[in-house]
């Protein structure tokens, strides 16, 4: 059996649409988070009511607050114990980020330490040797060590040191240095006393060689540098290399020590000069031309007896 309904009847059914309840009349057992988002349906501020979907982004500020404070702490501390370039400071870090908290080796009391710069070929022997005559200095190559030190049977540097110097290039400053400090202690051995005069020909070639052997052997008085245009250099290179056998001494080996020298040297020249500790002498002219020179310069430094 199918029940119908009056046409009219069915019409004001389907017309009929349904009346929001008021706040008046709504019954109080609505529940509240209905309530609130009725409420709130309009309003751009967020629900005050704890959501326990929400994501709490306070534990991610305090990791990343105390990541931070960590990286600054760190940092700090790295930059307390980083290389100070420290010239005669005897407990400055080195450059290689090493201090010698012993001090140097040798005191500058005792020690009298000048390093001779100048490019390959400036006559930096030449002179060396005459001031060894004349007035007893003794004379330490650094190139000189290191060529005795590459020959020596069962060196374990000699390998490492011959490829250095065939390409023109620096040895290792650790090996160098140490070789200098022995043969300073050997000398002194010999002389059978604590005090001397040493001429370091050749060296320091960088900056942390110089750092290095100041904080690690003894400090430098003075440089001595003897200033050579490059065209005289390699012609008395060229010369020289016809008899003395040297690796190094051909014209593309020769080119590419003046470029290291330039690159790295000088930077060395430049520092001393600026503590007031350079004696510049030109090269140019007859070896005994530039020993009288030196000899006067010397004097103006080291006293008349020097």
């Amino acid at each position: 059996m199918s029940i119908r309904l009056p046409l009219g009847r069915l019409a004001s059914r389907r017309l009929t649409t349904p009346q929001p309840i008021s706040t008046a009349t709504r019954p109080a057992t609505l529940p509240r988070v209905l309530r609130q988002q009725q409420q709130r349906a309009y309003s751009s501020e967020p629900p005050r009511a704890n959501n326990p979907n929400k994501v709490k982004f306070w534990p991610f500020f305090a990791i990343i607050g105390l990541g931070t404070a960590g990286y600054i702490a760190l940092a700090n501390r790295r930059k307390g114990t980083a290389p100070v370039p420290g010239g005669s400071q005897p407990n400055t870090p080195t450059a290689s980020g090493a201090a010698d908290a012993a001090g140097p080796v040798f005191s500058p009391k005792d020690v009298t330490v000048v390093f001779v710069l100048g490019g390959p070929g400036a006559g930096k022997g030449t002179q060396c040797a005459r001031l060894v005559a004349e007035h007893g200095f003794t004379h330490l190559s650094a190139g000189d060590l290191l060529r005795a030190e590459q020959d020596r049977p069962g060196s374990q540097f000699g390998d490492l040191i011959r490829d250095y110097i065939k390409n023109g290039l620096i040895v290792p400053m650790e090996v160098t240095v140490k070789l200098l400090e022995n043969a300073m202690a050997d000398a002194l051995r010999a002389s059978g006393g604590r005090t001397g005069r040493f001429l370091i020909d050749g060296f320091p070639r960088k900056l942390d060689q110089a750092y290095k052997f100041e904080e690690s052997v003894c400090p430098a008085r003075l440089v001595l540098f003897f200033d050579c245009p490059e065209k005289v250099m390699e012609a008395r290179l060229l010369d020289r290399g016809k008899t003395s056998g040297r690796a190094d001494d051909n014209a593309e080996s020769i080119r590419k020590r003046f470029r290291v020298f330039v690159e790295t040297s000088m930077p060395v020249v430049d520092y001393y000069e600026r503590q007031g500790k350079v004696v510049k002498v030109q090269a140019v002219s007859a070896p005994e031309e530039v020993f009288a020179e030196t000899q006067k310069r010397l004097r103006e430094r080291l006293g008349a007896g020097f």
